[in-house]
């Protein structure tokens, strides 16, 4: 006798004792067996005219090739972050004692919830908010994750459009920041040459004098900083930002149109770059899991991608620090004095090491697609992550893929626009602080409880089971269940507690400005408390089964009018 698949949930008869036509069943499991009944009362439409409990139609786009998958998760985890990001905090939090709260978060969480959401992603086939059938009170936290993944979009685009800049500026017999004669540069330009420890004088950074070429190039010559007197004075768009602003969305827009076949504190900053770089809790990896065939081993490209994604983190480690010492050594200044995070490290500390290279415009050219190319593939996967989940939630959308798609491409670049204003760096500042701070984290935490908890870690573990023929570890569902979402509950609550007020450089941001971010931050949060609410009015019946349909899995719910709620038993929080 052939049966359809069990993940399909669609094993109630033979298929050649079928009748063609349209019927409604009522689909009883029997505990103590493997097989099905009917009943002459039921409610749940036959396999013909529904989908399986995994929530998407069968002919699902999916990866033309298992390279291609593997090489977009790759390409979204290591981004910019691993350039600039991960080096500085190495250094800040002690260097190579860095590595020990690292690659202990990594292992404890990074990697269980990475595996999950690849999972999660694969069996249920859906965007980050519709794949929260499995427990639809959780439904909001889709909607976080898309969000932060919208806002991270705005500004991160931009940072891609001043590679593109340095790019272009690149192409020229003499880099633009090798002297101070150009239009852009102040009277207080200095030759890097002869600036030294002595120069420098005490209590002030190599990194924070900005009178060299370069730095004056970057803050003068590309962003215009010296025209703004804070964040209350963007000013209008730079139009050669722009350009290339609208060269970046075009990029996105082309590559995605089509789908998926075209101290405490050093604990703090090490957990929250695990997720940064990892990119857990952004969606990504949920709506690119999606489309992969349903029995793919996604617990070895979880293994893999992170083990990537770790080691070029180090690599780029070894290869900044080098830089760095270059620097420190030519300048006669401690490492201290040369290193800086984010921006400053990338588009003024790597260009003047770059311009005293022998064909230093070769190399410049190579260093500025190589970032090109990693904001790129980021920025796709959070561009996807958006349109996956909405398109999966709303049918209209998905039947206008392209439209939804460029018009998901420009609101990106409207809202983007004030990140290349001659304040822009400011707004750009804010939401990188706000809005996938505190509120990422926030989000693969209610992730983690809404699937290892309500959904079960024990009904997860079969649904990968089915997948892949292999149970999960026991290590893995210790971490879903309890490691992971108590690690992440503490550095939510440390990182919210030891927040500060905003800085660039020298310019503190107003008290206003720090509002606005935590606005821009809760704004994400609150879906998730938003839609439990509305979820729980929006249904009928007694408290109790209103209850039950909100952390019933869907296709389950015709269980919670037989009073037969899974959660409402002990045994179901007691299972590993």
């Amino acid at each position: 006798m052939n049966i359809m698949p069990e993940h399909k949930l669609s094993s109630v008869a033979p298929l050649n004792q079928c009748n063609a036509e349209k019927k409604e069943v009522e689909l009883i499991l029997v505990k103590d067996q493997n097989g099905v009944q009917y009943t002459s009362s039921s409610i749940i439409p036959s396999p013909s005219d529904r989908v399986g409990h995994i929530g998407t139609e069968d002919n699902r786009e999916t990866w033309g090739k298992k390279i291609d998958f593997l090489l977009s998760v790759i390409g979204f985890a290591v981004d910019l972050a691993n350039v600039w990001r991960f080096p500085y905090l190495c250094y800040k939090n002690g260097g190579g004692a860095f590595l020990i709260p690292y690659i202990l978060f990594l292992v404890i969480a990074g990697m269980p919830l990475f595996y999950m959401e690849l999972a999660l992603g694969q069996y249920n086939r859906e965007g980050a908010a519709t794949v929260w059938k499995i427990c639809p009170v959780f439904k909001g936290v889709g909607y976080t994750v898309i969000l932060i993944a919208l806002y991270v979009g705005f500004y991160y685009n931009v940072i891609i459009a001043w590679s593109l800049y340095y790019l272009f500026s690149s192409m020229t017999n003499e880099l633009p920041w090798l002297g101070c004669d150009n239009s852009w540069n102040s009277e207080n330009c200095t030759d890097p040459q002869v600036i030294n420890g002595s120069v420098i004088g005490n209590g002030t950074s190599y990194a924070k004098y900005k009178i060299t070429p370069a730095a004056e190039f970057y803050e003068r010559g590309v962003l215009h900083l010296h025209e703004s007197r804070g964040i209350h004075d963007l000013g209008l768009p730079r139009w050669d930002l722009s350009l290339c602003l609208v060269v970046v969305v075009f990029i996105l827009f082309f590559s995605l149109w089509k789908g998926v076949k075209s101290s405490g504190k050093v604990w703090i900053d090490a957990a929250t770059q695990i997720f940064y770089s990892l990119g857990a809790g952004f969606g990504v990896l949920i709506a690119f899991a999606s489309y992969n065939k349903f029995d793919n081993n996604c617990y070895r490209d979880a293994l893999l991608t992170t083990s990537v994604n770790c080691v070029t983190s180090f690599f780029s480690g070894f290869v900044i620090f080098s830089v760095l010492g270059y620097m420190a050594d030519k300048h006669k200044v401690s490492i201290e004095d040369v290193a800086t995070e984010g921006a400053g490290l990338v588009f003024i500390i790597y260009p003047e090491a770059i311009s005293t290279l022998p064909g230093s415009t070769f190399w410049a050219i190579l260093f500025f697609i190589m970032l090109l190319t990693l904001g790129i593939d980021s920025a796709m996967g959070g561009m996807e992550a958006v349109i996956t989940g909405l398109t999966d939630e709303f049918k209209i959308l998905k039947r206008h893929r392209k439209l939804f798609t460029f018009a998901t491409a420009f609101l990106t670049f409207l809202f983007a626009l004030l990140c290349v204003t001659n304040g822009g760096i400011y707004v750009l500042t804010l939401l990188d602080k706000y809005a996938a701070g505190t509120s990422i984290l926030f989000g693969v935490l209610i992730e983690a409880i809404g699937v290892s908890w309500f959904y079960g870690v024990d009904r997860f573990s079969e649904d990968i089971e089915r997948m892949m023929g292999f149970k999960p570890g026991l290590y893995w569902r210790l971490c879903w269940k309890f490691v992971s979402p108590l690690f992440l509950l503490f550095v939510v609550i440390a990182s919210t507690l030891t927040s500060s007020g905003l800085k660039y450089d020298e310019y503190v941001f107003p008290d206003w400005a720090n509002v606005v971010g935590w606005g821009v931050a809760m704004s994400s949060m609150l879906f998730v408390p938003f839609y439990a609410i509305y979820k729980f009015f929006s249904l009928s019946g007694s408290f109790k089964e209103r209850i039950g349909y909100c952390i019933t899995p869907e296709h389950e719910h015709h269980l919670v009018a037989e009073g037969n709620v899974r959660q409402f038993k002990l045994r179901h929080w007691l299972a590993i």
